[in-house]
Order: C-alpha cells, then structure tokens, then sequence
C-alpha cells in the first residue's frame, strides 16, 4: 500500500510536470527572524529552537556552494528550496543575488521559499514573479501553522490570520503556488481548532500543505513547559488519526507535500516516535485506506488511476 494512492502528493505532481522525480535541496541564505532581532519580538515562537534551521555548518558557503555539496541527491534535476527562518526577510537586491544564483545553477528547474506570512512584500512576490515568467517552478512556502489567533498569540507568533490571507491574495494573483505549513498539537489546540485552520486555509485559497505533528526541542520556550508538566505531545496514533481526518476534509485537487515530520539528531526531546519517518505514513495509509481518502469526508474523494479513494 503506497499512502498516494489516497491522497494528491506534490512528489506525483512534479513527475507529471517534469516526467521524473524532482528533489528539493535545503538552503540556507544566513537569515534572521523579525521575531528573534527584536523588530516584533525575540526569542522566536514557543516551539522554535535558537539554533534550529541554522544550516547545519553551511552558513558560510555560498548558495552554489551549497548547492554543489547537498548530500543524498537521488535525482537528476531539483527544486532550490531556501528553508532556513525567513528566506524574504532581507535586502530585495540580496535576496535576487541569491536566488538568481541558485536559480543558476545547473539542474535547478525551480524555487520555493519558505518564510513568515507578515514577511512577504509586493517587491518579493514581483521577485518571484519574474522567475515564474522564466518558466520555473515557484513556490511560497508560508509557515501559518494555525488559523487561530488566539493560538499565534500563545505561541509568540507576532502575526495573526489576516497577515497570511493578504499575503495569500497577493501571491496567486500572480499566478505563485502557495503550500502551507501547519502544526497539529500545538497548546490548547484539539481537532476543532485543526478542522476550523484547514477550512480557513482553504477558504482563501491554496495549492498544496505540509502537516507536521508538534516537536520539542532542545532549547525552545515550550521545552522547559514540556519538563515542567505543563504541555504534552500526542503519540504517533493519536497524530495520525488527526492528520487523517485534515487530509479526508481536504479537496482532491490540493496537493500534500508531507503528513509528518521527522528530526534525527540530538535536539528532539519529544515525541521520539518522530525520529523515524516512516511508521507515521503508514499508519496515515493505513486510515486512510479504511476510511477513506482525501476529500471523502466532503463527497469529493481523489481519484488515482481512474480508482474513487471514498
């Protein structure tokens, strides 16, 4: 049983587009946060570790540096992705030299950038525009992780709803994809609140999300709330089941670029189940292959080769 018999992935997404796997390549651009350098706050979110995204030691090579050096390429052409905190939150003629230059590079068919909702200027977006103009594949990718205001509030995000809808608007009206990233398991959050962001998300428009259970990690605000008893993590079931059911509300033409997150070094603190990948997806499959696939809850199931997954 493969889980994308069940739901739209963006991996078939690019083999249809392309005619063959595409692989994304992290990047790390050396960027900061306005919610770290105290233009809205420092610290960062609850969850954010100070040194998480730092590049892993790349911080100082160059974006073809980088590029020439990626680890496990398992594929002939790739996606730049510039991962690493806000990949906008610069200088627009830094932020062109870099990605023009990974855009540059040979193979590199395409860019997705990952950044915050409030951190997505009209000058980006006509940045990215071009490349899109180019032929490229352009993706924003905009770290929501909850429709719920009074949930940003809580986890110190310095942004709320409204600041994602705009920067929605304002990217595909020009015609750039929009994946969204969400957390399940965040404070004071049950499936209501999970059910009530991805309608929200979809109400306004997108192309593809990422879902990723909570982490905690070494040196977060919500890693000393986790020691003290004052927050918990859900196990693998209960994620999955949750994660199942977003994706069963979901309609078939969204695309998902993961059901779950993995963290393989030494900064996880909970849940462990995390630090391996792919018992999660299957247990996704497995619900999803009982009770049906995306889109099925809303009389809408995705269609894989000509099968209804209802």
């Amino acid at each position: 049983m493969h889980i994308n018999q069940y739901l739209n992935t963006y991996g078939d997404y690019l083999k249809r587009r392309f005619g063959q796997r595409v692989q994304k390549l992290s990047l790390s651009g050396n960027f900061t946060c306005p919610n770290r350098d105290g233009t809205l706050g420092r610290g960062g979110c609850t969850f954010c570790n100070v040194s998480s995204f730092s590049g892993k030691g790349v911080e100082n090579l160059s974006i073809s540096e980088q590029l020439s050096c990626a680890p496990e390429k398992r594929s002939k052409i790739f996606l730049a992705y510039f991962q690493a905190y806000t990949s906008t939150y610069a200088e627009l003629q830094l932020l062109k030299k870099m990605y023009s230059e990974a855009l540059e590079f040979p193979n590199i068919v395409g860019i997705c950038v990952g950044t915050r909702p409030d951190c997505v200027s009209d000058e980006v977006l006509d940045l990215l525009e071009r490349y899109l103009h180019e032929g490229k594949e352009v993706w924003l990718e905009l770290g929501l992780q909850s429709a719920i205001d009074e949930t940003l509030d809580l986890i110190n995000r310095h942004h709320y709803f409204a600041d994602y809808a705009d920067a929605v608007y304002r990217a595909r009206k020009r015609g750039i994809k929009v994946c969204t990233h969400l957390i399940i398991g965040l404070p004071g959050e049950e499936l209501i609140h999970n059910l009530t962001t991805l309608q929200m998300v979809v109400d306004e428009g997108v192309d593809a999300l990422k879902l990723h259970q909570l982490h905690i990690v070494k040196g977060s605000v919500m890693a000393a709330m986790y020691l003290r008893g004052e927050i918990q993590v859900l196990d693998l079931d209960e994620y999955a089941k949750i994660a199942a059911r977003l994706i069963q509300y979901t309609p078939p033409e969204i695309m998902y670029e993961r059901v779950g997150a993995s963290v393989r070094d030494s900064s996880l603190i909970a849940p462990m189940w995390s630090t391996q990948r792919w018992p999660c997806i299957d247990r996704i499959g497995e619900i999803l292959a009982e009770n049906g696939g995306q889109g099925s809850a809303i009389g809408r199931p995705y269609v894989y080769d000509g099968i209804s997954r209802g």
